[in-house]
């Protein structure tokens, strides 16, 4: 019996230790990595793990979002929200704050963009040089934090982060980055 129970209790050991409890807060704040941020993403492709993991589907306001209703509400940047964005490497807060210039200076954001109701701020938090533990091929990390508006949530910030792995370029020699380069 312990012959066939052992196999069966290390495979459901195993599933809870990868299946970490998803941190949305420190997702949006910029508070984990690529790979914390990497795990979201086979969990809002089925409807089901996310409703199972406290994420409600939204109708889509736009196009490039998909967006969840939170079945508890979550503590941001200082404010409260129960509603969530997803775009490609982004996860943001959908904030009820029409103006976004306040948070985005409390965050010490750099203003790229802020014309005819449209504002977009960001700043990269992490850069940092990563190994691809499968191929070995070396990557950069990098985690940017962002505030802005959208067209189609009149009176509402988007604020988050958005999580990548880029390849070093080209003309770059390995160990550049590192130094700053």
């Amino acid at each position: 019996m312990l012959r066939t129970a052992l196999p069966l209790l290390l495979a459901s050991l195993a599933a809870t230790a990868s299946a970490a409890p998803l941190d949305l807060p420190a997702l949006i704040e910029c508070r984990q990595g690529v790979a914390d941020h990497a795990a979201l993403a086979p969990l809002l492709a089925d409807p089901l793990k996310a409703v199972a993991n406290g994420l409600q589907p939204l109708p889509q306001a736009n196009q490039f979002m998909t967006e969840f209703r939170l079945a508890n509400p979550i503590t941001v940047f200082g404010q409260q929200t129960d509603h969530i964005a997803v775009a490609g490497a982004s996860v943001m807060a959908v904030l009820d704050q029409a103006d976004p210039h306040p948070l985005a200076t409390r965050l010490s954001l750099e203003t790229g963009y802020d014309q005819g109701g449209k504002f977009m701020a960001g700043r990269e938090v992490v850069s940092r040089d990563v190994t691809d533990p499968k191929t070995g091929e070396a990557q950069i990390e990098s985690i940017i934090l962002s505030v802005s508006t959208v067209a189609s949530h009149p009176g509402r910030t988007l604020a988050g982060c958005t999580y990548s792995l880029d390849l070093p370029a080209e003309d770059e020699a390995p160990g550049d980055a590192a130094s700053g380069h």
